[in-house]
């Protein structure tokens, strides 16, 4: 079984006191792009991990047998408190797990495909996505690799994770950065 991990707790510091995820991009609130993707891939299931704004947040968000609720009490702390709460929803019994942002409208079902064939061939710890030198999200994961996770700390991610692992990842090439484009700014609602 492959989990994905929808980071869906932080608080838009620079959106001017709105909640990025549930701002209309598109007549579609901006969370549930990365999140039909997620749907419609080879992902079990789908852990979003709400803190900022979650009840709103949560309200959005179409119930579905195959996504798991978990709630970020420390979300302020960052985007690594997140990962810790959602890896906490995995069994050891999973082949492997993919760290995906909810503010990526772009997200290719391809790519995230892609990512859960490599989990799944078991020859590498980390699948990430990279275009020329670019490195992307979501990024999947061995399951050994959780215990890994346990000391990260503050605005660390998935991406430092492929720095100290670099030797046992598989870089999956992607035929654009388009799809790495996350949302932080009104001007971004606006392309």
């Amino acid at each position: 079984m492959i989990k994905a991990i929808l980071l869906a707790a932080g608080q838009s510091k620079r959106m001017k006191s709105e909640n990025k995820l549930i701002k209309l991009y598109k007549k579609k609130p901006l969370i549930n792009y990365s999140l039909n993707v997620l749907k419609k891939s080879k992902v079990n299931k789908i852990i979003i991990v709400l803190g900022y704004q979650y009840k709103e947040v949560k309200k959005i968000i179409k119930k579905n047998n195959r996504i798991i609720f978990t709630y970020n009490k420390n979300h302020k702390k960052g985007m690594a408190s997140s990962i810790k709460i959602g890896l906490k929803k995995l069994s050891k019994n999973d082949n492997g797990f993919i760290i995906a942002q909810s503010d990526m409208p772009f997200v290719k079902l391809s790519d995230i495909n892609k990512i859960c064939r490599s989990i799944k061939t078991k020859k590498f710890l980390v699948h990430a996505l990279k275009h020329k030198n670019r490195l992307g999200n979501p990024i999947g994961f061995d399951i050994s690799l959780i215990k890994k996770f346990k000391n990260i700390k503050g605005k660390f991610g998935a991406k430092f994770m492929v720095k100290r692992l670099k030797n046992r990842t598989n870089f999956i090439n992607t035929n654009s950065t388009k799809s790495f484009k996350d949302f932080d700014k009104d001007s971004d609602f606006r392309s």
